[in-house]
């Protein structure tokens, strides 16, 4: 409490009386906000997510599949059928979006702190930057810095630079250059930036999040994609269409919608569903489907993929599945997610077998346990010791409300 009295007997200190006071009714206002937003939840809606295991599960089944499609990259069984079924592992990235959106809302909701802002950048940042980090200098040596499919002008400075700022997802040649597969860290880390202000604004009305996903997403498809390819495919010149499209297609602003997405189902699971749930969804398949149309942006069939993949995963939260294998590695698919692309690297140089169903069975099992080894690595070496200064550095003179161990877990998994 600030005392009135003593403020008002100096001439100077009623000036920081009085920013002590706002300052504190501001914070008192967001732990009043998160309270708000904890106490929506009914009884039936927490159960879902009460506990970590299947948001485990659904990471360990999002690894597998990358993992997937990158071991039949590098290790092909030259049989169609089984190819494509492994090449349909890139699905795993878009669970990988629905689970980030929903942990979020999640440890947003459970925590009624002061400053939850400030505190859930540094438990992100030191989530993701200091293993990011050590990613950089690895694979420059792996990959060096000459042209590539993903840099057709080499890695410089400034691919670098942007990787190191997870500002590369802003600029075509800096995706994937620096770091494989790092197209999904710049969209994660962009979508945290974002997050607190959305969380703020829209609180539980998961509509809004819905709402939002579809104006972004017309705006890609019928303004920013066709105005930045026709801008880019002339920077890059004659041939780089291909790439200049891809680097449009895995860009933030088309992979935002998949995270609000991920927001609102939380709240449907959370506060049931409704069938106004299912009407907006419809808007927005309908306006997608006649932006497509008229544009050609070809996006529309990956929003059908990803409403899919998000009835899956609440599907599978509602039915609490669990599966230890697939839990064990979820809670470490952060690092095998950095580290795997390293590890099939080192495969193919020393691969003795060649191409074929054999091959690719055993290519996979070896890529995901030396994946593992490497993941149980960093976490006593770098991750744990990353997590233990976050802790420190959020829970130092705060006012907190005590995790329920279960939380803390999905937390500690968060990829």
């Amino acid at each position: 409490m600030v005392n009135v009295k003593k403020a008002f007997s100096f001439g100077k200190p009623i000036r920081a009386s009085m920013v002590h006071l706002h300052n504190a009714k501001h914070g008192a206002g967001v732990m009043q906000g998160q309270a708000r937003l904890a106490a929506g939840r009914s009884e039936q809606g927490t159960a879902p997510f009460g506990r970590s295991h299947t948001l485990d599960v659904l990471r360990g089944l999002a690894i597998a599949g990358v993992m997937a499609i990158h071991v039949s990259q590098s290790f092909p069984s030259n049989i169609h059928a089984v190819d494509y079924a492994f090449m349909c592992g890139w699905t795993g990235v878009n669970v990988f979006y629905f689970v980030s959106a929903m942990t979020m809302c999640l440890m947003w909701t459970q925590r009624v702190e002061t400053s939850p802002t400030r505190k859930f950048y540094i438990r992100r940042a030191l989530r993701i930057a200091p293993l990011f980090w050590l990613a950089i200098p690895v694979y420059l040596v792996i990959n060096g810095t000459g042209p590539s499919d993903n840099a057709p002008n080499g890695i410089g400075p400034i691919q670098v630079i942007l990787t190191a700022t997870f500002l590369h997802g802003f600029w075509p040649d800096s995706v994937n250059s620096v770091v494989p597969g790092d197209w999904s860290i710049a969209a994660e880390m962009t979508f945290y930036l974002v997050f607190p202000l959305l969380v703020t604004a829209f609180g539980s009305r998961r509509h809004l999040y819905v709402a939002l996903a579809i104006v972004l997403h017309l705006v890609n498809v019928c303004l920013f994609k066709p105005w930045a390819f026709a801008l880019f495919s002339a920077y890059y010149g004659p041939g780089h269409e291909a790439f200049v499209w891809t680097t449009l297609h895995i860009s933030f602003l088309n992979q935002l919608p998949v995270f609000l997405v991920g927001c609102a189902l939380f709240f449907s699971l959370r506060d049931g569903f409704a069938r106004s749930d299912a009407a907006i969804y419809a808007v927005f398949i309908a306006l997608s489907f006649v932006a497509n149309r008229l544009t050609g942006s070809h996006e529309f069939n990956y929003l059908m993929i990803n409403l899919v993949l998000g009835a899956l995963v609440a599907g599978c939260i509602r039915l609490a599945i669990r599966f230890q294998p697939l839990e064990a590695l979820g809670r470490n698919s952060y690092s095998m997610y950095l580290s795997h692309f390293a590890v099939i690297y080192g495969l193919r140089q020393l691969w003795p077998l060649a191409d074929g169903l054999v091959s690719l069975l055993i290519a996979y099992v070896l890529t995901a346990a030396l994946s593992y080894l490497v993941a149980r690595a960093t976490w006593h070496l770098v991750e744990r010791r990353a997590q233990d200064l976050a802790h420190r550095l959020t829970s130092a003179g705060s006012d907190r409300s005590p995790l329920r161990p279960a939380i803390a877990a999905t937390a500690a998994g968060m990829r």
